[in-house]
């Protein structure tokens, strides 16, 4: 069941950019981005989607929720892994069309499906050829195995 959830719209502007009213602008798919940052380190873990309910869901509980753009679902991080994402601080950008989700993680503090404690786990090459950039991994183990934690039953 998918709530039908609508939030303000700011009247201009400086409204939206200087105003105290949560108007969050969501993109033609209704999605804005969502950043999730660890509460005590500021390290970056994720980058997902939020619909106008997984935002509302999100303010309201106090538990990250997001849009999935592939399954074209809202869901409730760490509902089938129990990686759970407390919601401490929840900031929006200058215009509104993107949300820094400060979290606390729960179950092994890993926030990425592959395992890791981040999404980010890979570097880019700098300095060559865009074409000829290749990645280079940071260090970031897996600290569970996903094939156990996802498997469908």
């Amino acid at each position: 069941m998918t709530l039908e959830i609508h939030f303000q719209t700011a009247a201009d502007t400086r409204a939206l950019e200087e105003g105290t009213l949560l108007a969050p602008r969501f993109d033609a798919a209704g999605l804005v981005t969502a950043i999730a940052v660890d509460a005590t380190t500021g390290e970056v873990l994720m980058l997902a989607h939020m619909n106008a309910e997984a935002l509302a869901r999100t303010i309201e509980t106090r538990e990250a929720h997001y849009y999935s753009r592939s399954r074209k679902a809202l869901w409730k991080k760490g509902e089938s892994s129990g990686h759970t994402q407390k919601v401490v601080d929840l900031l929006v950008d200058c215009d509104q069309d993107a949300v820094l989700l400060k979290v606390e993680m729960g179950g092994t503090g890993a926030a990425c499906h592959t395992g890791r404690r981040s999404c980010f786990y890979r570097r880019v090459t700098l300095g060559g050829p865009a074409a000829d950039a290749g990645l280079a991994f940071t260090g970031d183990t897996p600290r569970f195995d996903p094939a156990e934690v996802y498997r469908k039953g």
